[in-house]
Parts: C-alpha cells; sequence; structure tokens
C-alpha cells in the first residue's frame, strides 16, 4: 500500500470548497501539513470571526483526504489569527470597553487587576504549570525537564510534560515514546511514558525533519498542545520551553497561567549572561521564578572520583544571591545522565536510588514545596503581559 506524501494532501485540498468559492489549497488556508506513518495533521489558518462558518470545511477537508491511499487517520484543526483589519476592528472594540461597553453595545465587565486585562483560560485538571527555560541552548534543560517530571512523578502526583520547542523537540527521545498520538479531530490523547503524560510536535514529524515555520505558527502549534490535548486531571504539568526568551516564551506568557519558572544554566558567564535574561523576561510578564539550577556543575571522574570544575564554580549560586532568587541546586556532568538521557530512560525513573538521580529528586521536593505555598498565599492570580 503506497504511503501518502505531501503532495497528494495539497492535490486533495483543491477538491474541498470554501463558502464564498475557490479551494482550500489555492486560498493558502493549509499553513501546515504533516505526514507521519499514515497519520496526516493539517493546519487551516483562517479568520478567527469565521471559525463557526469554516467547521464544516474542517470536516470536509478530514473526510477527502483520509479517502487516500494509506492514509490511517487525519487531524485538521483551524487556527485563528486576526488579519490588520481585525486588529482596527479589535481596537475599535477595545474603544467601547474603555467606554463601559462590549462590542454588542452591552455593559463590558468590570476591568480585572492590572489595567483590566483579561484572565488566561485555565487548562482543565491541570493544577499548576511549571515552565523549564534557559537563556541559551546547550545547557541541559530538556533533561532537565525531563528528570523533573519524574522526580515529581515520583512523589506520587500525576504528571505530564509538554514540549514545547517547536523547532527541536526531544521528549520523545528522552522519554523513549515512539509513534503518533490519537485524535478524534479535535482532540489528541497524549503520549505516556513512566507514568507521565507528554505531547511534542516530535510525534508528529520524523526526528530529522526541520521545522520551517514562523513565529504565528510556532504560537499555533503550542496553544493547540496546550488547550487541544486531553491531559486528564495533573497536579503539574512541565513545559519544557525553547531556549531564548522569543514567541514560544510569550506565547505561554500570554496564554498560559504559569504557576512559576525554573531556568537552569552552566556555571560560566557567558550563559549566566543569557540566563539573566530569561529570568528578567519571566519577571517582566510576572510569572514567578522559583530559582536557578546549576547544570553541569562538576565532573566527576568516574575512574578515581577526582572532582573538576570544567565550568568554573559558584557561578549559578552567586547569580541567584545577585539577582534575589533561590539557587535551586548542583547537577554534576556525568555520563550516566547522558547515556539514560540518550537512551530513552530517564535517570530518575530508572535508577531513582542512584547518586544521579538525587539532585533530580531534591529539585522536585522543592518546587513542590514551593508551588504549594503558591497555592495557599491569598490573593493568587493569574500573570499578565504588563506593556509598560
Amino acid at each position: 500500500m503506497a504511503a501518502p506524501t505531501e503532495d497528494l494532501v495539497r492535490e486533495e485540498l483543491k477538491r474541498v470548497p470554501l463558502p464564498d468559492g475557490g479551494d482550500v489549497f489555492t486560498a493558502g488556508l493549509a499553513n501546515a501539513i504533516i505526514v507521519k506513518d499514515g497519520n496526516v495533521h493539517i493546519m487551516l489558518e483562517i479568520d478567527p470571526a469565521q471559525a463557526e462558518r469554516m467547521e464544516p470545511v474542517r470536516k470536509m477537508v478530514e473526510e477527502t483526504v483520509g479517502r487516500l491511499t494509506g492514509v490511517l487517520s487525519v487531524t485538521a484543526v483551524l487556527t485563528a489569527h486576526a488579519k490588520a483589519g481585525h486588529a482596527k476592528a479589535g481596537q475599535a472594540k477595545a474603544g467601547q470597553a474603555k467606554a463601559g461597553q462590549d462590542a454588542t453595545g452591552g455593559q463590558a465587565s468590570p476591568p480585572g487587576p492590572r489595567g483590566g486585562k483579561p484572565q488566561r483560560p485555565d487548562i482543565p485538571g491541570v493544577r499548576t504549570i511549571v515552565a523549564v527555560a534557559s537563556g541559551k541552548g546547550g545547557v541541559g534543560k530538556s533533561t532537565t525537564a525531563a528528570n523533573l517530571a519524574m522526580g515529581l512523578k515520583n512523589k506520587g502526583l500525576s504528571v505530564g510534560i509538554l514540549d514545547a520547542d517547536i523547532y527541536g523537540p526531544s521528549m520523545p527521545r528522552l522519554l523513549g515514546i515512539k509513534g503518533t498520538p490519537e485524535s478524534d479531530g479535535k482532540t489528541i490523547q497524549p503520549m505516556e511514558n513512566y507514568g507521565v503524560k507528554c505531547m511534542s510536535i516530535g510525534f508528529l514529524v520524523d526526528e530529522e525533519t526541520p521545522m520551517i515555520w514562523r513565529g504565528p505558527m510556532v504560537q499555533s502549534a503550542i496553544e493547540q498542545m496546550l488547550h487541544d490535548v486531553n491531559w486528564g486531571e495533573l497536579d503539574v504539568l512541565v513545559v519544557d520551553l525553547p531556549p531564548g526568551t522569543g514567541d514560544a516564551q510569550l506565547t505561554m506568557a500570554q496564554r498560559v497561567p504559569l504557576t512559576g519558572a525554573v531556568i537552569v544554566s552552566t556555571p560560566q558567564d557567558l550563559a549566566l549572561l543569557d540566563a539573566r535574561k530569561g529570568l528578567n523576561m519571566f519577571r517582566k510578564v510576572e510569572v514567578p521564578v522559583l530559582g536557578i539550577i546549576e547544570n553541569m556543575s562538576y565532573f566527576l571522574c568516574p575512574h578515581c572520583g577526582e572532582r573538576s570544575d570544567i565550568f568554573g564554580t559558584g557561578g549559578v549560586r552567586a547569580e541567584a544571591l545577585r539577582l534575589g532568587t533561590d539557587f535551586l541546586g548542583e547537577v554534576p556532568l556525568h555520563i550516566e545522565i547522558r547515556e539514560t538521557s540518550d537512551e530513552g530512560r530517564p535517570v530518575v525513573a530508572t535508577a531513582p536510588d542512584s547518586p544521579q538521580a538525587s539532585p533530580y529528586l531534591d529539585l522536585a521536593d522543592t518546587v513542590w514545596e514551593k508551588l504549594q505555598a503558591q497555592a495557599a498565599a491569598p490573593g493568587r492570580q493569574a500573570p499578565r503581559i504588563v506593556v509598560e
């Protein structure tokens, strides 16, 4: 049986008519087509005001593409982005709201704190959300995120992990998960291993396929993996953010009530410079920073036991003190951590009693204590973007 290709899918999309004439493909609505192992995922970019009207088109896309030989499943998702004209309409609505009325002429809702910014929607069933971030790549952020999730699971908590690194997803390999998530066309079922639920764009594309997407598409993908996934009841959702301070981080801050963020850095000055930017970014968008953890803190020779401070020593602890945030501990550069990560066997899940797992378990204890303290704090509110 011949496998479907992106070109074949594009040809089928030309057969799907639009209400006002033309077809889905020619109109440029198919902003992303992903084909993997017979499973097809399509993102349709539409005018937000046309969402209800375009729902039959979405269903027709799934039916039409589903008839292709070799197609096992089709998931089409409507992605709404406001165009320039709608931005002006939004400004007009905002002006009405300032006058005390909503867009329909009715009384506007009472303004919330910080200038009436709206509450960001919670993810149903998810109690707390922790972002794991770094100012630069190559500092072991994803390995830290995976083992933090395992450490929280080890405490008896229900845990999920979202791989928000669209350009460099690593959770499928780190957690040893293969295959494609099931979907009914509206809701995606997360994959699972070691008792932790996971969603990643890496489940939908081949490992060596580059994601050549613009910023708005990245934002849409992250939002869909948050809100269109059946996470169930979770005590903690750990979000592995890509390095830096770009679209993905801002999307999380704008769309999700993050409970807190953990910053990962190595000890050397160059990494600390970027870690400082990451920490300040979260503070600007009012996301509590739970602290900084020093990864690859030192190398302990497996033969002689001698400690070598390859990247310097004490840098993260001193920086945390200077910035007024907590130092969350040291994780050594150790071959077992590297090997278990590459093999999809996180050290906390497969060797929780080992010395290499101990720093991650301590990190999980500290993070959970901070999350509980924040949940118990009076007047706790979801963070908001603040424009100064």
